[in-house]
């Protein structure tokens, strides 16, 4: 963690990557950097940051950033000025929908926006073009949940708060990695656990790092989420658990669905027979909730991202409002969103089925929206969900297409699909702020530099519905601007100059406020009316604050404690779930399953997390876990390499074999793509079938089958630019300190590689060659200091990447080091770190084994003599993992005496 100058002037701003939505310290430096640290006065985080939130200085570079808006012009991307690149955007847009009508245009926006580039990307499209076809990447994060919010309490509303976590006596976690996806957010459920006693069960097909600390573990097979919950509500029922009068009096439905409940479940053997866990698991899960009145049910994408997720979530729903326990301090369900402003794009209506402000497309709420805007050619009906849009890009049905801040290219499902579908837009507008990535390089027609967190303004709201500010500390560069702007200008040459002639964001925020009041009266769970006044020093100074907020009335910070919620007639609905069953089957030649998720330091496609030299040292390379009886059935080994194969697309990737790993399933991460790896597009592995209701896609359950690939040779090279790598590799970039690391495998002829690296190295270089052993190594110097190393050798004798990058990164080499060099192997005083555990202080692996041997018996420990594991925390499971390891080896005594 980068500490603070005290006497430099800190701006208070919000994290931009995941929900928990973490106050941030930045303090600029002078140099186009800054100092970063936690908030200690935010309430989401109280100070501390994740590893990614840690390294935020490290990401502020502008080596990569779109500077200046491009129009491309026979084939080539060429700069223009911002007035011919919003002209021909808007002309453009006004020729395909004077031909082809406004469903012909399609905008795909982010969670990463802020609410009021939201709310205007929104606006103009549902408003003023006249289509609902705007949607977001929050369909792949949080659809599910905002759809089973929607069936249960008739509006899109998580009733809790993060304090919850602290006064829970139960907390049950279900498809979510919190350790290591929401980290500030599980070292408050430890803290519970620790101080009151609280317990933590995790319900995971895979047993991740949040499952190190449960009281119970329960690895069911995937998609049976909904049997389990179903049998939980059939246990609570027969077990005299039910709260009758909260039932009667502020719910429907209920007969139905415990009916349905006991169709799929009856009893804890039916369940543990649907789940595939043993029935004493099943039985003391149900136990334990049944006899604890403070229970948090957290979910996750592990529930939201699959073809049924919708009623997964609505099955979780059941049993909170099947006993009460809901909207009171400690009980409740809660939705863990991913991403820094999904909450605030649902508040502005920046999914396909909501309209704006939590209203929907019924002819009320279409009327009153249309009134408040002043619209002239309302949306009238529901747009097409991301997936969709996407095949009907492919179709030809959508001719315009307008993405802001994300990749769709490799999130999305069955993306090679959608990087062809890209390719034949008539109009491809792409707001973003590098110049480079997947979507980027799919056929972008005009390219519209956006302001990136550091210099933009504005709002987002994190997963317990607070808003915070996030706010500029760095000056915008080049002629980046805001969305919201960017938006603005285009709609004002539209024709809608008085609809979008805002002054300021705090403009967009004061009408955004202004709609969730209008007409409301205590109808919408949505309303921040007494918030439409700010003035814009007030908005510029505004505190975190939990919606609603409304006018004149004191709100509480939960829902539903009274009992009322948002339907017509002010009762929750109970929701009858289909019976579970997957979307696909696996057969011989796709025998697997593959689950797809992030890892502990990257986010997303890794445009911003991928410039930190910290985050890219723990998993530097794309892989794929496998327990160990299906790595021996289908002949890979661990640190092999493999090909895993779906009916979309395959990847080759490095191998991980786990018993931590279902056995039947693979795991692969998200993050690499083709700008930072040459085989590693998970999202093209993955089917593209969605759930009936969200529209969410299925991540987590594609058939595959995975199989053995070879390479003679492998290596890695280290440069202080970015390197074109000969052809037909496997490679994956990552960031280094002082320049760029790239590890590769490779199959071609030794020979090939000391005429590559004599063509980019200067004129001090030395090199060392047995073609005979298969090794070839080189270095390129500049003054003291390594300019570009190359090392090539048979699959295991390659070098040290630890030790080279150790030398690499230092100013200047002693003579000794220089010689040393090329070994490739630690010399005195150039020990391996080995692979860094903790991200937060940069400890390797080397040094905490280290500290074990002498003497170290607990993450505590190793926390007081490192600092690891001191900041998130989210190391501590691969310590404690560590130190388990190093107790289960035979002391040297030992052996000695067995001998």
């Amino acid at each position: 963690m980068t500490a603070v100058d005290s006497t430099l002037r800190a701006t208070r701003t919000t994290c931009p990557y995941c929900g928990v939505g973490c106050g941030v310290l930045a303090t600029p430096d002078g140099k186009g950097g800054a100092a970063i640290s936690g908030d200690p006065e935010h309430p989401a985080n109280l100070g501390r940051l994740c590893s990614k939130g840690s390294a935020l200085g490290e990401t502020l570079s502008l080596e990569s950033r779109l500077l200046h808006p491009m129009i491309r012009c026979k084939g080539v991307l060429e700069r223009v000025a911002w007035s011919d690149a919003l002209d021909h955007v808007a002309n453009r847009l006004q020729h395909i929908i004077a031909r082809d009508g406004a469903d012909a245009v399609a905008f795909y926006l982010s969670g990463q926006m802020l609410t009021e580039d939201y709310y205007v990307a929104n606006k103009l499209m549902k408003g003023f073009i006249g289509t609902a076809n705007v949607d977001t990447n929050s369909r792949l994060c949080m659809a599910s949940s905002v759809a089973g919010h929607r069936r249960a309490f008739g509006a899109d509303t998580v009733p809790g708060t993060y304090e919850d976590l602290d006064t829970a006596d139960l907390l049950v976690l279900v498809g979510s990695n919190a350790a290591w996806c929401h980290p500030v957010l599980f070292q408050r459920m430890l803290a519970n656990k620790q101080s009151r006693g609280a317990r933590i069960v995790v319900i995971d097909p895979r047993r991740t790092d949040t499952s190190e600390d449960a009281d119970l573990f329960l690895g069911l097979k995937p998609g049976t989420d909904t049997a389990l919950f179903a049998g939980l509500l059939v246990h609570l029922a027969d077990n005299g658990v039910l709260d009758r009068d909260y039932i009667g009096n502020h719910t429907q439905g209920f007969d139905e669905a415990l009916a349905r409940a006991r169709s799929i479940a009856p009893s804890a053997a039916a369940t543990a027979l649907a789940t595939g866990l043993g029935e004493p698991a099943v039985a003391a899960f149900f136990e334990m909730f049944l006899k604890t009145e403070r229970v948090v049910t957290l979910y996750s994408q592990g529930v939201n991202q699959s073809a049924q997720g919708t009623d997964k979530v609505n099955a979780i729903l059941n049993c909170h409002l099947a006993t009460g326990r809901i909207g009171t301090p400690g009980a409740g369900p809660f939705s863990l969103t991913g991403q820094p402003n999904a909450m605030g794009g649902r508040e502005v209506g920046g999914l396909a089925n909501q309209l704006a402000a939590h209203m929907g497309f019924t002819p009320g709420e279409i009327d009153r929206v249309r009134r408040f805007w002043k619209a002239p050619r309302i949306a009238t009906h529901e747009g097409l969900k991301a997936v969709q849009m996407f095949e009907a890009i492919a179709r030809g049905e959508i001719k315009a297409l307008w993405v802001i801040g994300t990749n769709p290219a490799v999130s999305l499902p069955n993306a090679d699909a959608v990087r062809a579908a890209l390719q034949k837009l008539e109009l491809f507008v792409v707001s973003e702020n590098v110049r480079c990535n997947d979507t980027v390089n799919s056929g972008t027609h005009v390219l519209l530099p956006a302001q990136a967190w550091g210099e933009k303004s504005g709002t987002v709201t994190n997963s317990e519905r607070r808003i915070s500010r996030q706010r500029a500390f760095l000056p915008a560069p080049g002629e980046a601007r805001p969305d919201w702007w960017i938006l603005s200008e285009v709609g004002k040459r539209l024709g809608f100059k008085a609809a979008f002639d805002y002054g300021s964001v705090a403009d967009v925020f004061r009408e955004h406020a202004r709609l969730s009041a209008f007409e409301n009266e205590g109808s919408r769970d949505f309303d921040i009316g007494a918030l439409t006044q700010l003035s814009d020093d007030a908005f510029d100074r505004m505190s975190p604050v939990h919606w609603p907020v409304r006018d004149g009335v004191e709100s509480s910070p939960r829902f539903f404690a009274d009992g009322r919620f948002f339907t017509a007639d002010r009762k929750a609905r109970f929701v009858a779930p289909e019976v579970p069953a997957l979307r696909t089957e696996t057969h011989a030649g796709r025998p697997l399953r593959l689950n797809t998720g992030r890892v502990r330091d990257q986010w997303h496609t890794m445009t911003r997390t991928g410039l930190s030299p910290r985050l890219g040292q723990h998993l530097p390379e794309p892989y794929v876990e496998v327990h160990p009886d299906d790595a021996a059935r289908y002949g890979v080994t661990d640190d092999s390499f493999a090909r895993v194969t779906t009916d979309y697309g395959q990847c080759v990737l490095k191998v991980v074999v786990s018993a931590r790993q279902q056995r039947g399933m693979l795991f692969a991460p998200i993050h690499w793509n083709a700008d930072t790896a040459s085989h590693a597009r998970v999202g093209a592995l993955v089917t593209a079938f969605t759930d009936p209701f969200s529209g969410q896609p299925e991540g987590k359950a594609t058939p595959v089958s995975i199989t053995p690939y070879d390479y003679v040779f492998r290596g890695f090279a280290l440069s202080r630019r970015q390197l074109k790598l000969p052809d037909n590799l496997w490679w994956v970039r990552t960031a280094t300190t002082g320049g760029y690391g790239y590890l590769f495998a490779d199959n071609a002829d030794l020979a090939r590689w000391p005429a590559w690296f004599k063509a980019i190295a200067g004129d001090d270089v030395a090199e060392y060659r047995d073609f005979g052993g298969g090794v070839f190594r080189a270095a390129s110097f500049a003054g003291d200091h390594i300019d570009t190393c190359l090392f090539l050798g048979p699959a295991r004798d390659a070098g040290d990447w630890e030790v080279v990058k150790g030398l690499f990164a230092a100013e200047a080499l002693s003579d000794d080091a220089r010689r040393m060099l090329l070994s490739g192997r630690s010399g005195e005083g150039l020990a391996s770190s080995g692979p860094i555990v903790c991200a937060c202080f940069g400890v390797g692996r080397t040094a905490i084994c280290d500290a074990i041997a002498a003497g170290a018996k607990s993450a505590v420990e190793l926390g007081a003599r490192l600092k690891a594991g001191t900041n998130c925390g989210s190391c501590i499971p691969e310590m404690k993992r560590l130190i388990a390891e190093a107790e289960a080896r035979p002391r040297p005594q030992q052996v000695a005496a067995a001998g």
